[in-house]
C-alpha cells in the first residue's frame, strides 16, 4: 500500500483496518487523545464507547465470541488497563482473541515517573498471551500485526500493545499489510490415530471430557460421530460455547467448576477417557491426584500442547486439529469395532435416550415461579431461535432447561470466574449479530458489576435484551460455603452477611431507565408472559427483573 509517510496514530488505524478490526471499544484517555482523535476523524471504523473500561473488555469479548474472530480494545494507560484486568482474565481463560492497546505519555517522559506512569507490559502480563510497547515509530505496524497473529493462532487469547503518544506522533511509512495467521488444521498421523484407536476401543465404560477447543475447530458433528461409536457419555469441561447439543443423549452436561471431588465422581469409573480440546480440571478447589481409575486408557487431542498431561498423565497425547483428529479417529473405529463392542454401545446410547425421555415427562419445581414461567414463555415466542449469554449462574440449569444451547453460535456461557460478563458480553454479541434475538442473563449480583452497558447499547443503539435473575444475594457464594461446612462438619448456621444484597433494595428497572433503556419487573408468575411480551416488543434495549 501507499508508503508516503503519514502520522503512526493515523496509520494504525489503517492496520487495523487491513486486519478487519473496523471496530473498537473502549474507554478515552488524554494520553490516547491523539489517536482517538484520528479515530473520530476516520472513515469506515467505529468507537464504541463504554462508561467503564471492565464493561469495554466485556463487550469486546461477546462481540468475538459472536463474530468468531478478534476484537479490538482500547483501554487508558494504567489506570484504565488496571480496570479491566479483571475481564481480560476472563477473556484468557476462554481463550478470546481480543486485541488490546494502551497509550502513556510517551518514551520521551519514562524517566520522569510522573503522574499515571506504571509498567503497563508488567501489569498486563498475568492476563494475556503477549504483552509489549512500541518505543520505535518504525515498528509499531510489525509489532500490532505480530499481536494479531498471536491473539488468533490456537490456543487463541488476549494480547495487550503500549502505544506512547510520542510515537504515535512520528511519522510512519510502514507499509500497511493484512496479519498472516497460521494454519493450525494439523491432522495426525495414522499411526497416531490408529494408537488412539487401539486404546479406547475396548473400553466398557468409556467416557469423552470436551471443552471449547471443539467448538473452534467446528467439529461438534466429528465429536458426536465419535461418541456414538464409543457409545461413551460426554462431559464438558472448560466449556462455554455448543461443543455437542444439548438434545444429543450422550451428553452429560458440565463436570463444574468448583469442586475436583465432583468431576472425580463423574469420570472415575471409566476405563476410557478421551479428552478433547479442554484441560483437565479447571475446578476452583480441584484434586491434586489423577482422578481416572488405575489402568484407565487416556487419550488426548488438543491443539494446545501446554494442557496435555499439563496436570495428570496420559497414555497417548495428540497435538492436532479436533476435527481433522475426530474425523480421522471415528474412520478407524468403524473399522475397528467388533460387533459386540458395537452392540454395547448402541445399548449405552439407548440407555441414555430412554433417560432422556423419561427425564422430558418430569415437571420441575422451579417451572411455575416467576422464572420458570418467564423462560418457559420466552422459549414458545421464540421457539428457540435466539442468541443465549448466560451469566445466570445458580439459576443457569433453569436457563438451559428452557432454552438449550443446540446450535454453535447460539449460546455463550460466562468463564474465567470473575463476575460482570453478562450484560456488556450480549450487548457485544448483538452488535455483531445485528439479525438475531440476544438475551443476556444475569444474576443481581453480577449485572451491578458492568450495569453500565445498558447505556452504550442505548448510545449505539444495540437492541440488546437483558435479564436480571434477582435473589437478593450473592446465591452460589451460599451453595459454595455450604459444601465447605460439609466437607469439614462445621454445624449450618446462617450465611454471612456479605452475602446478602437485600439491603437496600436495588430497583433494577429504575436504573434501566435512568441509563436510557426501558424496564420491568416480574414478581409474580402471572406477570412474567406479559413482560417477555413487553420485552420482545419494544424497541431497543429492555430489561426485565425477575424476582426469585
Amino acid at each position: 500500500m501507499n508508503s508516503e509517510a503519514t502520522p503512526g496514530r493515523e496509520r494504525l488505524i489503517e492496520q487495523f483496518k487491513a486486519d478487519g478490526l473496523t471496530v473498537m471499544f473502549g474507554n478515552p484517555g488524554t494520553v490516547e487523545q491523539g489517536f482517538l482523535d484520528a479515530v473520530d476523524a476516520a472513515a469506515d471504523f467505529q468507537y464504541v464507547l463504554a462508561l467503564q473500561e471492565t464493561v469495554a473488555a466485556g463487550i469486546a469479548d461477546g462481540y468475538a465470541r459472536a463474530t468468531g474472530g478478534a476484537a479490538l480494545l482500547q483501554l487508558h494507560s494504567g489506570v484504565g488497563l488496571g480496570n479491566g484486568i479483571g475481564m481480560l482474565y476472563q477473556s484468557l481463560r476462554g481463550h478470546t482473541p481480543l486485541v488490546v492497546v494502551a497509550g502513556d505519555a510517551g518514551v520521551r517522559y519514562d524517566a520522569m515517573d510522573a503522574q499515571m506512569a506504571s509498567d503497563l507490559v508488567a501489569m498486563a502480563k498475568p492476563v494475556t498471551k503477549y504483552a509489549t510497547r512500541v518505543t520505535d515509530p518504525r515498528s509499531v505496524l510489525r509489532t500490532i500485526r505480530r499481536a494479531v497473529k498471536i491473539a488468533l493462532t490456537p490456543p487463541r487469547g488476549p494480547v495487550f500493545v503500549a502505544l506512547p503518544m510520542d510515537v504515535l506522533d512520528e511519522l510512519n511509512s510502514e507499509p500497511v499489510l493484512p496479519a498472516t495467521v497460521p494454519l493450525t488444521d494439523v491432522a495426525p498421523s495414522p499411526a497416531s490415530v490408529g494408537r488412539a484407536a487401539e486404546l479406547l476401543a475396548s473400553a466398557e465404560r468409556p467416557v469423552v471430557l470436551v471443552g471449547d477447543g471443539v467448538s473452534l475447530s467446528g467439529a461438534q458433528a466429528e465429536l458426536a460421530a465419535v461418541a456414538e461409536l464409543l457409545g461413551a457419555d460426554v462431559y464438558e469441561v472448560d466449556s462455554s460455547e455448543v461443543n455437542i447439543a444439548a438434545s444429543h443423549p450422550l451428553r452429560r452436561g458440565q463436570t463444574g467448576h468448583m469442586f475436583g471431588p465432583h468431576s472425580k465422581e463423574l469420570v472415575g469409573g471409566a476405563d476410557g477417557v478421551l479428552i478433547v480440546g479442554t484441560y483437565v480440571f479447571p475446578e476452583v478447589f480441584p484434586e491434586l491426584e489423577s482422578p481416572f481409575r488405575p489402568g484407565a486408557k487416556v487419550v488426548h487431542i488438543d491443539l494446545n500442547a501446554y494442557e496435555i498431561a499439563k496436570n495428570h498423565p496420559v497414555d497417548l497425547g495428540l497435538a492436532a486439529d479436533p476435527r481433522q483428529a475426530l474425523r480421522a479417529l471415528a474412520v478407524v473405529l468403524e473399522q475397528r469395532l467388533t460387533p459386540a463392542r458395537r452392540a454395547a454401545a448402541a445399548a449405552r446410547i439407548d440407555v441414555r435416550t430412554r433417560e432422556r425421555v423419561r427425564a422430558a415427562g418430569q415437571a420441575s419445581p422451579d417451572d411455575d415461579t416467576p422464572m420458570g414461567v418467564f423462560l418457559r414463555t420466552l422459549a414458545e415466542r421464540t421457539r428457540g431461535d435466539l442468541i443465549v449469554f448466560d451469566e445466570a449462574l445458580t439459576t443457569s440449569p433453569l436457563v438451559t432447561r428452557h432454552l438449550p444451547p443446540e446450535r454453535p453460535g447460539d449460546y455463550h456461557l460466562t468463564r474465567g470466574g470473575s463476575l460482570g460478563v453478562g450484560f456488556p458480553g450480549a450487548v457485544g454479541a448483538k452488535l455483531a449479530r445485528p439479525d438475531r434475538l440476544v438475551v443476556g442473563f444475569a444474576g443481581d449480583g453480577g449485572s451491578m458489576y458492568t450495569y453500565q452497558a445498558l447505556w452504550t447499547a442505548v448510545r449505539h443503539g444495540i437492541d440488546a435484551k437483558f435479564v436480571v435473575c434477582n435473589n437478593r444475594k450473592y446465591r452460589l457464594l451460599d451453595d459454595n460455603i455450604a459444601q465447605y461446612w460439609r466437607e469439614r462438619d462445621i454445624a449450618e448456621h446462617p450465611f454471612p452477611g456479605s452475602f446478602d444484597l437485600s439491603r437496600p433494595e436495588i430497583d433494577f428497572a429504575g436504573l434501566a431507565r435512568a441509563l436510557g433503556a426501558d424496564g420491568t419487573r416480574v414478581e409474580k408468575p402471572d406477570e412474567a408472559a406479559a413482560a417477555v411480551d413487553r420485552m420482545l416488543a419494544h424497541p431497543g434495549p429492555f430489561l426485565v427483573d425477575v424476582q426469585i
